[in-house]
């Protein structure tokens, strides 16, 4: 139909393959695998865990000034801290969206502490060590959020759940696997 060789196709055919986009049978011929690409990007992001992409997280206690809080946005180079209560379990979450938003109005920064400005829990969303980097980046797209607290769970006493801040997974780490995984800089998990 084409008026190709078998020959000239050959190479074409094997970039195809090993593209994802065709298989190669013996004796059968090579066949269109619509979901071929996709399955195998799905794959190879679901091989990394939160673990294995976060980075140390940017902390203040809730007692501390927006206007401490602010210059350790700064000097951290951070656009997310997050926030722990006496016990250093997670709070509240404060952005520079926040902090924008305080600046701007007439409050003494100096005098008025974090936690009055930040998202407290319930609101904050959370990943975990183990869970798959797809599942938190699933998670930044629908929630709009530049970075999520990476927690461990721990239950007192009396049944409360309490969470511990132990890394960060920002839109930063996403993009540095991404390009890692485009230069074959990642080691096999």
């Amino acid at each position: 139909m084409l008026e190709v060789t078998r020959a000239a196709l050959r190479p074409d055919l094997a970039v195809l393959t090993m593209s994802g986009f065709l298989e190669a049978k013996p004796r059968v011929g090579y066949t269109y695998k619509p979901e071929g690409v996709e399955n195998e990007i799905r794959t190879i992001l679901n091989h990394y865990r939160v673990k294995d992409i976060q980075s140390l997280p940017v902390i203040v206690k809730e007692t501390c000034s927006i206007y401490d809080a602010l210059v350790t946005l700064f000097i951290e180079d951070t656009g997310t801290i997050f926030v722990v209560d006496e016990d250093n379990y997670l709070s509240g979450v404060v952005s520079r969206k926040d902090f924008l938003k305080t600046t701007l109005g007439q409050a003494d920064i100096h005098k008025v502490p974090v936690s009055v400005i930040m998202t407290r829990m319930p609101n904050i969303i959370t990943t975990n060590l183990d869970e798959t980097v797809v599942e938190a980046v699933k998670k930044v797209v629908e929630h709009e959020v530049d970075s999520l607290p990476v927690v461990k769970l721990f239950i007192d006493m009396q049944g409360q759940e309490n969470l511990e801040v132990v890394g960060r997974i920002t839109k930063t780490n996403i993009a540095r696997l991404f390009l890692d995984l485009a230069s074959n800089k990642t080691e096999e998990v």
